[in-house]
């Protein structure tokens, strides 16, 4: 499930205030500025205004938080489970119950409004296939899209990009690369 417009669901605690956008402010005010209630896309307490409100109303509903990891939610229904992993507007969610699974979905969807996927296809990067031989994961795409990215999709392949015993050594006549591009991803 992908929550649309996940940052307006959460509410911030602290007081936060921003000056008008250029092109949208009020001409009779110009110099006013607003108090925000929600949050905000890009506001730097956004993701975890989000994250609380959704927790909240799944602790509410009879989830229960996961010791080893708080973004991962459980609810137990006879001998059924249902497991839901949050990560930031994605929720990925596992059950042995179909009826968890319709209850979970239309649980969430009336509260947030968002669209139910009925099967796994990508996730933080990673190509999810389900098949009947089994789950198969992947990351050709988060490949192509950084070699692109790079200008190196026309590379040649080989099975180990570097020979392991090589010795590397600083190119101290060499251009200075910008490490932020190589961050990035």
């Amino acid at each position: 499930m992908d929550v649309r417009s996940k940052f307006l669901k959460g509410f911030i605690n602290e007081e936060v205030y921003v000056s008008q956008p250029s092109g949208f402010g009020d001409h009779e005010h110009p110099d006013n500025i607003f108090k925000l209630k929600k949050a905000l896309d890009g506001l730097k307490q956004a993701p975890r205004a989000w994250y609380e409100r959704l927790g909240k109303f799944l602790l509410k509903k009879g989830f229960f938080h996961r010791k080893l990891d708080n973004t991962l939610f459980s609810k137990q229904k006879g001998k059924g489970i249902l497991l839901a992993k949050i990560y930031v507007d994605d929720i990925i969610f596992g059950y042995t119950n179909e009826s968890l699974c319709r209850e979970f979905s239309k649980l969430v969807q009336g509260e947030f409004k968002m669209p139910f996927t009925d099967e796994l296809a990508f996730f933080l990067g990673l190509q999810i296939k389900q098949a009947k031989e089994g789950t198969f994961i992947s990351q050709t795409k988060y490949v192509l899209e950084l070699l692109k990215n790079f200008d190196m999709q026309d590379c040649k392949s080989i099975s180990t990009p570097m020979a392991s015993d090589l010795s590397i050594n600083k190119d101290k006549h060499g251009i200075n690369v910008n490490i932020k591009r190589y961050r990035d991803r």
